[in-house]
């Protein structure tokens, strides 16, 4: 009886441990602490789909109890406010979520693009902006239910929605808070995501609509003033888990441009000589009786080491003989004698 129990309580366990794995769909993984990783995009689809319109998925965006963003972008110690301006075109609406950082200075942080194809399906994509997330950071969520906001879209007479605050005029209900920790945020941001809905990463954007719509009202205020700070500027010569930089092969600028070594011309970093260069600075110094770039060897006079060319090995003849040998010069002496 005690073997069962404890087989049985062992099986209790597994069961347990490998539901808790099938559950944990949601976990972020980045590498290194990136600016995108204060902001989960699952979260925000997954709060998209839960809300009855755009002004209700506004204020879940900058709930101070849920505290779905952890931003920072202006370093004043506060979480940014996060506003929502829609844009639309027949059946495209393109959702942007903006970063308020001042008197009349915005940054676009994700967008959302909704759109209905001719059969009457409707996709949603979940799209990172590139200066923080980089190209093609794209969240695409499959939801269990059909979102409320599905039904307002289209809609005859309707009108896209338009964030009314701004900075320093905040709606009753936000108040700010500092940003935590990014290990602190994703666990708390972890408990916040429906994981009833899945979600699918993937690089390929689905509206071109969307893209266009996007180049017209994007607002990049932040990412001027500090294009350093960029996803690609940040991301530059760093190739490790920890965040320290790796050189790449042919690449010892630290801006991360290339500048090549002698005899260094493959990717993968192995050095391949060209003919006539043997030194590790590139210069060409010219081997004996080498003088073609493509390696193919030339005769040529050699040189001592003083530099002056010294006279050439006497060739031999067709028939073997030793042209201007003296010998050869004292046997037409004695046929003249």
């Amino acid at each position: 009886m005690n073997k069962r129990k404890i087989i049985s309580t062992i099986l209790v366990l597994l069961f347990t441990i490998n539901g808790l794995f099938a559950q944990d769909v949601t976990t972020v993984n980045a590498s290194n602490n990136e600016i995108g990783d204060h902001l989960d995009l699952e979260a925000v689809a997954s709060i998209f789909g839960d809300s009855k319109d755009l002004e209700d998925f506004e204020q879940r965006l900058n709930d101070p109890e849920t505290q779905i963003s952890n931003l920072d972008l202006n370093e004043d110690n506060y979480v940014d406010y996060l506003r929502v301006v829609e844009t639309a075109e027949n059946n495209t609406h393109l959702i942007a979520i903006q970063a308020v950082l001042g008197d009349d200075i915005y940054q676009d942080v994700a967008t959302l693009e909704v759109e209905k194809d001719t059969n009457g399906k409707t996709s949603v994509e979940v799209v990172g902006d590139v200066y923080m997330y980089g190209p093609n950071y794209i969240v695409r969520p499959v939801y269990v239910h059909r979102p409320l906001l599905f039904s307002i879209f289209w809609r005859p007479f309707y009108r896209p929605y338009k964030s009314v605050f701004y900075w320093g005029y905040y709606p009753r209900h936000f108040h700010f808070w500092h940003p935590h920790h990014v290990h602190v945020y994703r666990k708390n941001v972890h408990v916040h995501i429906n994981v009833r809905h899945s979600y699918v990463r993937t690089h390929i954007r689905g509206s071109r609509t969307a893209v266009r719509l996007h180049k017209k009202t994007r607002r990049n205020d932040y990412g001027k003033k500090y294009p350093n700070r960029s996803y690609s500027a940040r991301v530059t010569g760093v190739n490790k888990a920890n965040g320290t930089k790796i050189r790449a092969a042919g690449v010892n600028k630290a801006n991360g441009t290339k500048k090549r070594v002698g005899g260094v011309n493959k990717v993968d970093g192995t050095k391949v000589r060209v003919a006539g260069v043997n030194k590790a600075d590139g210069t060409k110094k010219r081997a004996l009786a080498v003088q073609k770039p493509n390696g193919n060897k030339k005769v040529v006079r050699t040189k001592n080491k003083f530099g002056t060319k010294q006279k050439a090995k006497k060739r031999k003849g067709k028939k073997g003989t030793k042209k201007g040998n003296s010998k050869s010069g004292k046997d037409k002496r004695k046929k003249r004698n």
